[in-house]
């Protein structure tokens, strides 16, 4: 455009600034229309299990890919709990933006070099509740996540403390998918809770309709506070007795390391999260991702496979109230009560623990299915001895584990025939 074209222009009149904001009015109506939404109560594991990690008060790490939903979710987290949000995006940030700037006084030989906070962190503290939430940590340089380490665990922003009331999460790209991506360093990963973040086809076309789903804090039962901490101190204390070489284990490659692992301080956040879960009935899922997110994959599984074991009813409690046996509902759980129970009969075989291992298979088929009975059944019909005679109870399962036996056999040969013909097709 030419200084002549400029000059001689006609200016706007004030019709046209008028029709230009109301337009910009309606535009500023539709957008609001856009963005409200309302949410609903609704099952999500990986919600659930942020939900309750946040009121663990632990640091949590959201791992996925861009734009998979972290930071709309954490946003609807603030709104849900009624916590002011405060974003902090790491990577475009100093070290000193965390460790404090230095602020030389009067006489700094004698009061020393205080180190002022920034803006974000006073607010926060004026507010005496919040969220802080550290965003795109992977991009952050090695000496910001140095400078994170207090922040993330002492809650300390130069020399100010932040409040107890003030909750931290944090999200992060994996490396490949980050810009400029770093590994996070081992002294800053593994004092975070590393839940990986991926997204649920019904819940983001439920959203984009209007409608998402509801964080909620976990319902803490009072009655069951003393027991939930008896309990998950037990168990981790339990498991590590019997797996020592699980207390500290550090990756042997950069991104595990990077990552969730053992330690004496992630085993204490396990401890918390299972403790936490157990006062609030959480299911078996949640509290899978939380303590697979705070001890890394391997350690977490093995705990709660330890966890399963300590489920188990006491055989010989079976053995001596068959008739009021109380099984658990699992399949799996259920059939390893049983084969406990068998086993007792092995290693004390007296035809009245014998026979009230009978009793306990009648209880189990009578609340459950058949198809468990048939492996401690046959166990157990091995250990008669020839003066024990066979008792009623023997004659009640014997035409149900004979059909269990059946229904197995022709889902065998069924399995055999499909194989079968797959090998004449590929023939």
């Amino acid at each position: 455009m030419t200084l002549s074209t400029l000059l001689y222009a006609p200016a706007s009149t004030a019709a046209d600034v008028a029709r230009t904001g109301a337009q910009l009015a309606v535009a500023d109506d539709l957008l609001t229309l856009l963005r409200t939404t309302t949410t609903e109560p609704r099952p999500d594991e990986q919600l659930d299990a942020l939900t309750l990690a946040v009121a663990a008060d632990l640091p949590v790490l959201l791992w996925g890919e861009p734009g998979i939903g972290k930071t709309a979710a954490l946003t609807q987290l603030a709104d849900s709990l009624d916590l002011p949000l405060t974003t902090v995006i790491a990577s475009v940030h100093e070290p000193s933006d965390f460790s404090g700037l230095p602020v030389v006084g009067d006489d700094p030989a004698v009061q020393g070099v205080p180190m002022a906070p920034p803006q974000w962190a006073v607010e926060l503290v004026r507010a005496g509740r919040g969220l802080l939430f550290l965003d795109e940590l992977s991009t952050a340089t090695p000496a910001v996540q140095a400078a994170l380490l207090r922040v993330v665990l002492e809650r300390r922003v130069g020399a100010l403390q932040l409040p107890p009331g003030v909750r931290i999460v944090a999200a992060a790209n994996p490396r490949a998918s980050a810009a400029d991506g770093w590994e996070l360093s081992p002294p800053l990963a593994n004092r975070f809770v590393h839940l990986h973040w991926v997204h649920d086809p019904d819940v983001v076309v439920r959203g984009l309709g209007g409608v998402w789903p509801r964080a909620e804090l976990p319902r803490l039962v009072p009655e069951r506070l003393p027991e939930a901490v008896a309990f998950a101190r037990r168990a981790v204390c339990g498991f590590l007795k019997v797996r020592p070489t699980l207390i500290h284990r550090l990756p042997s490659t950069e991104t595990r390391r990077g990552g969730a692992w053992p330690s004496p301080r992630s085993w204490e956040a396990a401890l918390t999260l299972l403790a936490f879960g157990t006062a609030a009935s959480v299911s078996r899922e949640v509290l899978a991702l939380l303590v697979r997110g705070a001890v890394g994959d391997g350690p977490g599984l093995e705990l709660l496979a330890h966890l399963d074991r300590m489920d188990l009813p006491d055989p010989e409690t079976l053995l001596a109230e068959p008739a009021s046996a109380e099984l658990p509902e699992r399949g799996d759980l259920r059939q390893a009560a049983l084969e406990a129970v068998v086993a007792a009969v092995g290693a004390r075989p007296e035809r009245e623990r014998w026979e009230a291992a009978w009793a306990v298979l009648v209880r189990a088929m009578e609340t459950g299915t058949a198809d468990l009975l048939v492996a401690p059944a046959t166990t157990l019909a091995s250990l008669r001895r020839d003066d024990w005679e066979v008792p009623e109870a023997v004659e009640r399962l014997a035409a149900v584990v004979g059909l269990a036996q059946r229904a197995d056999r022709s889902v065998e040969r069924a399995k055999a025939a499909e194989a079968g013909h797959a090998r004449g097709v590929r023939r």
